[in-house]
C-alpha cells in the first residue's frame, strides 16, 4: 500500500469521539470520498479506505478527482451523533473549502453532510477554479435537483451504488456462465444492500437471505425484497412483524452458513476473515462494502478459487453519479444516470474477469494493476504563481 498524502486526526471536545481525514491523492487539486461513523472505525481503516477511493476514481473514468476518506469512531445511533458529525466537519472545513469533497458513508447521511456544509456557506466542496466555472456550477444545480428524484421508488442517491453492484454481479455471473435464477445472500440492508437486492431481483436473481444488525432472514423460494424495503427502518433494520410465514429467522452471524451462488457483503469492513472464509459456500463474492474481506480472509478465498468483484470495481455508483453530473458527462436525468453506471460497471467487470482469465490470476491482483492511480497533484493554490513555485521547490 502506498503512503497517503495527508492524515489529519481529530479529538472531540465534548465526547470521547475520535476521527480522521485521510487524503490519498489529489487530482487537479480535487479529492473525494465519504465520511463514515461507527464505533469500530480506526485510523488504519480510514487510510485503507482512502486508498481504495483513489483506485475507485480511476475505475470511475474520472480525470478530475483523487481519493480521500473520513472516519469517526463513535456510535452512529447515539442521540448526539449529528452534533459529533457537525463538530468533525467544522474541524475539517479548511480542507473542505479548498477541494476536499466529503460525502456520506456507513453511519452518516448525505443530507446531514450537506446541511452542515450549507450552514457554513458551502454547497458542494470545490476548488477555486471549479467555483468559477459556469459549467460546473450548472452541474451542481443539476446534481442538487437529481438528489430529490426517485427511481423504482428509491431516492436516486440511495439507489446508484446498489444498482451498480447488481450490474457488476450480473456481468460477473454471466461471464462465469452461471445458471439462471441464481441464489444470492445480502449482508447488510442499508441503502446499498436494499437497492442491490431490489435490482438483482428485477434481473431474475433469487434473494434467499438478508442479514442486518439484528438478524438473518432466509427463504429458499426467495424473499419479497420490496416488502422488506417498505418496512425497514432508517438504520437498514428489517421489521419481523412483516415477515412471511415461510421465512426463517436466524442469528445475523449465520449469514455465511446458507447454500447460495453469490454472496454480497454490503456493510462493514473485514466481515469475511480468517475465522469464516473457509465456510463461504458461494462461487462468487461481490464486494458492495469497502474492504469487506480481510487480508488473511482474502488469502483463503484466493486459495479456494472463489471469484470476486472487488470493491472499487463494484461499488462506484455514487461517485460516478457525482462526477458524471457535476462535470457534465451525462444527461441530468435519473434513467440516464443509471444507464451510465450500468455501462461503466459492466465494462469494468468484464475487463476484470476477462484479463484475470487470460492471465490465470486472482481478480483482486488484476484489478490493482488495471485501476492503479498514477496522478498525485498538489492542492490548488489561490495564486497560480504559488502553485508553480511549489512545484519547483517541492
Amino acid at each position: 500500500m502506498s503512503r497517503p498524502y495527508l492524515v489529519v486526526e481529530w479529538n472531540d471536545t465534548e465526547t470521547d469521539a475520535q476521527g480522521w481525514l485521510v487524503v490519498h491523492n489529489f487530482m487537479k487539486g480535487y479529492t473525494g470520498g465519504g465520511t463514515r461513523m461507527h464505533p469500530s472505525v480506526t485510523k488504519e481503516e480510514v487510510i485503507r479506505l482512502a486508498e481504495a477511493m483513489a483506485y475507485k476514481y480511476v475505475a470511475c473514468d474520472s480525470g478530475t478527482t483523487g481519493g480521500c476518506k473520513a472516519g469517526i469512531s463513535y456510535d452512529y445511533k447515539a442521540p448526539d451523533a449529528y452534533a459529533v458529525l457537525r463538530r468533525f466537519l467544522i474541524a475539517m472545513m479548511p480542507y473542505i473549502d479548498i477541494g476536499v469533497s466529503l460525502g456520506s458513508d456507513l453511519g452518516t447521511k448525505y443530507e446531514d453532510v450537506l446541511k452542515i456544509f450549507n450552514e457554513f456557506g458551502i454547497d458542494i466542496p470545490l476548488t477555486k477554479s471549479m467555483k468559477q466555472d459556469p459549467a460546473v456550477l450548472q452541474g451542481i444545480k443539476d446534481f442538487d435537483r437529481l438528489m430529490k428524484t426517485r427511481i423504482d421508488g428509491l431516492l436516486l442517491n440511495d439507489a446508484v451504488t446498489g444498482y451498480g453492484v447488481a450490474f457488476s454481479a450480473d456481468e460477473a455471473w454471466k461471464f462465469k456462465n452461471g445458471k439462471d435464477g441464481a441464489k444470492v445472500i445480502i449482508q447488510g440492508f442499508g441503502c446499498v444492500g436494499a437497492s442491490c437486492a431490489l435490482k438483482l431481483s428485477q434481473l431474475g436473481y433469487k434473494i434467499v437471505g438478508i442479514s442486518d444488525a439484528n438478524l438473518f432472514v432466509t427463504c429458499e423460494e426467495g424473499l419479497d425484497v420490496q416488502k422488506l424495503i417498505d418496512h425497514k427502518n432508517v438504520y437498514g433494520e428489517m421489521d419481523q412483524a412483516h415477515f412471511e410465514p415461510t421465512y426463517t429467522v436466524r442469528p445475523n452471524a449465520d449469514w455465511l452458513d446458507m447454500d447460495c451462488d453469490i454472496v454480497i457483503p454490503c456493510a462493514l469492513e473485514d466481515v469475511i476473515n480468517e475465522s469464516n472464509a473457509d465456510t463461504v459456500k458461494a462461487s462468487l463474492i461481490v464486494e458492495a462494502a469497502n474492504i469487506p474481506i480481510s487480508s488473511k480472509g482474502d488469502e483463503i478465498i484466493r486459495q479456494r478459487g472463489i471469484d470476486i468483484v472487488n470493491d472499487f470495481v463494484a461499488n462506484l455508483g455514487a461517485i460516478r453519479f457525482y462526477d458524471a453530473v457535476i462535470f457534465g458527462l451525462v444527461k441530468p436525468d435519473p434513467q440516464a444516470v443509471i444507464d451510465d453506471i450500468e455501462k461503466l460497471c459492466r465494462k469494468n467487470t468484464y475487463q476484470l474477469f476477462s484479463d484475470a482469465k487470460k492471465q490465470n490470476r486472482y481478480q483482486r491482483d488484476v484489478a490493482y494493476e488495471i485501476f492503479k492511480p498514477e496522478v498525485s497533484d498538489l492542492v490548488e493554490f489561490a495564486d497560480p504563481s504559488e502553485k508553480a513555485a511549489a512545484r519547483v521547490n517541492g
